[in-house]
């Protein structure tokens, strides 16, 4: 069961370059998590502290906003959601719910702290491929709302576009 867990770490952008001990070390330490169908695995606005690797099952990413949840993205065994709760420690920026019974590993701020203390130049790598791969979303995400805002998009109009 190990090599196909670290074989899914293996595939993910946050590990990417992370030497399979590493892995193995920090598998050791994380949590295995089963969420039923319809279940949430965290509400937007709660704590976070974690982050989630999907080994089984699917879900959905909603945001709240004008008194309902809205869905945003689908997410398949393999993703990873909840990271910004690594380096900021902050609250959820959204819901994440289960489509199906799901199976997930988590992985913790704590559990990368240990990994720091067994191999600083792995950890320090670790959270540089997390800042490339939120880097990519953010980008991502501002191309959309420069097409949203292109096309006249009321929502859109509210994001300020920065001219430095």
């Amino acid at each position: 069961m190990g090599d196909i867990r670290t074989r899914l770490l293996q595939r993910m952008a946050i590990f990417g370059g992370i030497r399979d001990e590493v892995l193995a070390f920090l598998l050791e330490r994380a949590s295995p998590v089963k969420i039923l169908e319809g279940e949430f695995f965290f509400r937007e606005g709660a704590r976070g502290t974690s982050a989630f690797v999907l080994e089984e099952g699917s879900v959905s990413i909603l945001k709240y906003w004008d008194g309902r949840d809205h869905f945003m993205r689908h997410l398949e065994t393999g993703d990873c959601f909840g990271e910004v709760a690594l380096l900021d420690f902050g609250r959820r920026s959204a819901s994440v719910r289960a489509d199906v019974d799901c199976l997930a590993i988590e992985l913790t701020a704590g559990n990368l702290l240990e990994v720091s203390k067994q191999n600083l130049e792995q950890f320090a790598m670790i959270y540089m491929n997390l800042g490339r791969e939120l880097s990519r979303r953010l980008r991502a995400a501002d191309e959309r709302l420069l097409k949203a805002r292109a096309a006249g998009s009321a929502l859109a109009a509210d994001y300020v576009f920065s001219t430095n």
